[in-house]
């Protein structure tokens, strides 16, 4: 079937595809398209990687567009987001215009609407809906990539809602799936009454296989000899073996999935022996400069460690790195620079990486639930050896797990290679992911009634699969009951049918994206204030000692604690605890907000390791008074610990908002680069939350929102007080902004009157970022031609500087906002 022989598609769209080299379409698009994917008729493709998902589902967006309607096209990642819009944008010739969404979950992405196809998020689409996006109304197609995903106990119950609502919205609405192999892919079909189509038709040949010994035996009984000398790596001698075999003239690349951050960092530099020797000298070149970018982004030991590999053929990838650096990273092996890389499973998510060969060196992963080591699922695994052979590239592709021994050899062949992967199961009848679904399903409007309510549920996947009809009742009512408690939801039992009613804020609680429970721990937080304040006037005596006692306020055993003053074991950045003597109300400091939306459920906290329960306890009692809510009994295991957790996260924030270098952060922390982005993002994005939240709420002082949005600008920044304004102009970042402070420049108004000398020398004489500056500050003739940079200010910057070891100084997170 040629794709200039599709009708329903605008006009050209069919040769544009014949040239970019598709003269026939695959054996799946071909049944898709006899399916009616082109007609608007809803479809399932579960079908392989590489196996041509992508058209079919340009195939039904197009179409729709043609006859007049919108696409929404729903991915699982950010970085997935911006490939696919890039992909899509080259309709645009054909008067196909897209956009994508990923963030700001407060928005209701008007400007959308002008849009024909819509890339976006799963949890975007979500909070789009919750804040009556108009355009919502008006869409006729929505693709779900990956839609196995379902499956994630995370991820899964927003994807399973969101499709849920979107059908109900509009009841004629065209859904495709585009799913992974999986074992049970008609009841995904049943649930969405779509039509199937199932294949295991790959354009290239994927041949998996085990290596053993001194050779691979493949599934399907052939073998390839790939000796390993006595001491040789196992995994070293197979990229090697893939590189030094050429076909069409080029050896090919691999990718190796390991179990954790550490051992892709450890992989990625001993695989630099195999990768580096059998580099070009232009190849050398073109990788030195990609590490020297990857240097200049960031100062810290992760990204030199990346950089060091990189300069030899060889990279990690995982979530612990900035995103600049993962697309830098997937961008040089696509174009086959990078010879290997050494990544956590993270990369086989749908990211377009795909490999000559997958070695799966790590089988198993710890799971704490587990209580060790556990094997990965079948589905999992099969999503890796996917990404072996890249078409137009490889003639072939191959994916080999590594044993050990004859009897591993054997259980990899059963557990993986010749087992079919798990059905997907929904996640939704959990109580966590039913409490934000059924606040947004009420506040939406998609439900009035707890029968309605019920029947929303109907249309979800786990109706489909359920044997047991009163669980999901059970638990929705469970969760109704703590929405109710905690005043989101109003429950009018009178009459026959219960009634429910979103509260005021209930339905800022749902807009806000959060999870009620955090909504409700936040709230509680922030209005412990005024009942801590009410406590202090009535009388209490501050002393250097305090007894800590149980809920009842009489357990006994609990001793005292004697503050340790002058003689301070935990390293702080120039913090200290303040002083609760006396009988005055307690200050609202940066860290009890950091540590409030620390101990949220939508913040991922920090692991204690071994030795952090001491120095974290020491700390939780020497500024206990900075807490918002009272702090839990040693007694209660559990929750102290989870309470220590949060305040090493709310640490990491304090240190971040105190200008602490970002490579100090991770080596204190034992995090990576993205870790702190990632937290530095939730934290702002929950303290915007719980400003508008006390702005809304009754109960809370005034002073408490100018607390909260002043943290939450040294968060967003991560500077000092003294340094927000300054901050806040464009270009400026936090490194510049001490740089100029200590130049004697503190706002933006000294920008725009300031001798133009100082602010060059201020900034290490750096011409074009001096102009853009005083431009975005407002000055009327920021040009610096003939200006020379002042000398004394220049030196003043670099003494006040925190750090001076970091090229232009802008090696750090909020330099890049």
């Amino acid at each position: 079937m040629q794709p200039s022989s599709l009708s329903g598609l605008p006009a050209g769209v069919g040769e544009a595809l014949e040239a970019e080299g598709v003269a026939e379409l695959y054996p799946p698009q071909a049944a898709a398209v006899d399916a009616g994917v082109a007609d608007g008729e809803s479809l399932v493709a579960a079908v392989p990687t590489a196996s041509g998902k992508t058209l079919i589902a340009e195939l039904a967006m197009l179409s729709a567009v043609e006859r007049g309607g919108k696409a929404l096209y729903i991915v699982p990642l950010r970085a997935l987001a911006s490939e696919k819009k890039t992909e899509f944008e080259r309709w645009e010739e054909f008067g196909v215009t897209v956009g994508v969404s990923t963030g700001n979950y407060e928005s209701d992405g008007e400007w959308l609407a002008t849009r024909d196809v819509i890339v976006a998020t799963s949890e975007k689409v979500d909070s789009l809906i919750r804040n009556g996006a108009p355009w919502i109304d008006d869409l006729t197609c929505v693709v779900s990539d990956e839609v196995h995903l379902v499956d994630d106990p995370n991820r899964g119950p927003t994807l399973e809602v969101t499709l849920a609502k979107l059908r109900k919205v509009n009841p004629g609405l065209q859904t495709v799936a585009l799913s992974a192999t999986v074992g049970n892919a008609d009841v995904i079909a049943e649930w969405l009454d779509a039509e199937l189509v199932e294949s295991d038709w790959r354009p290239i040949d994927l041949r998996m296989g085990v290596h053993f010994g001194n050779a691979i035996d493949f599934a399907d009984g052939s073998k390839r000899e790939v000796p390993v000398e006595r001491g040789e790596d196992q995994t070293a001698r197979l990229v090697a073996d893939a590189l030094d075999t050429e076909e069409d003239g080029q050896g090919g690349s691999s990718l190796v999935f390991v179990n954790s951050r550490r051992n892709a960092e450890s992989s990625a530099r001993k695989l630099t022996d195999v990768t580096g020797p059998r580099l070009t000298d232009d190849e050398r070149d073109r990788l030195r400069e990609l590490a020297d970018e990857i240097r200049s982004g960031s100062d810290t030991d992760t990204a030199s460690d990346l950089a060091d590999a990189v300069e030899q053929g060889s990279a990690f990838h995982h979530a612990g790195l900035r995103s600049e650096d993962r697309a830098s990273v997937e961008d040089a092996f696509r174009d086959r620079l990078i010879k290997c890389i050494s990544a956590t499973p993270t990369l086989a998510a749908g990211v377009n990486t795909p490999a000559r060969r997958v070695i799966v060196r790590d089988w198993r992963r710890y799971d704490g639930e587990f209580g060790g080591m556990k094997p990965l699922d079948v589905l999992e695994v099969h999503q890796m050896c996917g990404r072996a052979g890249r078409p137009g590239l490889d003639p072939y592709g191959e994916a080999v797990l590594l044993a050990n021994d004859a009897d591993t050899k054997e259980e990899l062949f059963e557990r993986y290679l010749w087992a079919d992967p798990e059905p997907v199961r929904s996640k939704l009848a959990a109580e966590p992911a039913l409490r934000t679904h059924v606040l947004a399903t009420v506040a939406s409007g998609f439900a009035s009634t707890r029968d309605g309510l019920l029947s929303f549920l109907d249309n979800t996947l786990y109706a489909t699969q359920t044997d047991d009809e009163g669980r999901l009742a059970a638990v929705t009512d469970t969760v109704l009951d703590y929405l109710a408690v905690n005043d989101f939801v109003e429950r009018d039992r009178d009459g026959g049918s219960e009634g429910l009613t979103a509260t005021g804020i209930g339905h800022t609680v749902s807009r806000l994206y959060l999870d009620p429970m955090s909504a409700a721990e936040m709230i509680d937080g922030l209005r412990s204030v005024g009942r801590d304040a009410d406590a202090a006037s009535a009388g209490a005596e501050g002393t250097g000692e305090f007894v800590r006692t149980g809920d009842d306020g009489d357990e006994p055993g609990f001793g005292t604690y004697t503050r340790p003053g002058e003689e301070e074991s935990v390293e702080r950045e120039e913090t200290e605890a303040p002083d609760d003597s006396g009988a005055s109300p307690p200050e609202v400091t940066s860290l009890g907000l950091y540590h409030l939306v620390s101990r949220t459920p939508d913040m991922y906290e920090l692991y204690l390791k071994s030795g952090d329960r001491e120095e974290y306890t020491e700390l939780c009692y020497e500024r206990e008074t900075e807490f918002l809510g009272d702090v839990p009994s040693e007694y209660e295991d559990v929750r102290f610990e989870d309470w220590l957790a949060s305040l090493k996260t709310a640490r990491l924030l304090e240190d971040w908002a105190n200008e602490v270098d970002e490579d100090r952060i991770t080596e204190r922390y034992g995090v990576g680069p993205g870790d702190i982005r990632g937290k530095v993002d939730t934290a702002e994005w929950l303290l915007r939350a719980a400003e508008t939240l006390a702005r809304d709420v009754e109960g809370v002082d005034g002073d408490v929102v100018v607390a909260v949005r002043e943290a939450r600008k040294r968060i967003e920044y991560g500077v000092r007080e003294e340094l927000l304004d300054l901050a806040g102009v464009r270009n400026v970042g936090r490194k510049r902004a001490r740089r100029l402070f200590e130049a004697g420049i503190e706002t933006r108004a000294d920008l725009r009157e300031a001798d133009k000398a100082v602010v060059l020398g201020a900034l290490r004489g750096r011409e074009r970022t001096a102009e853009r500056i005083l431009e975005h500050a407002g000055r009327e003739d920021p040009s610096m031609d003939d200006v020379r940079p002042d000398k004394s200010a220049s030196a003043a910057a670099t003494a006040g500087s925190a750090s001076d070891d970091d090229g232009d100084g802008q090696a750090s997170l909020g330099d890049f906002r």
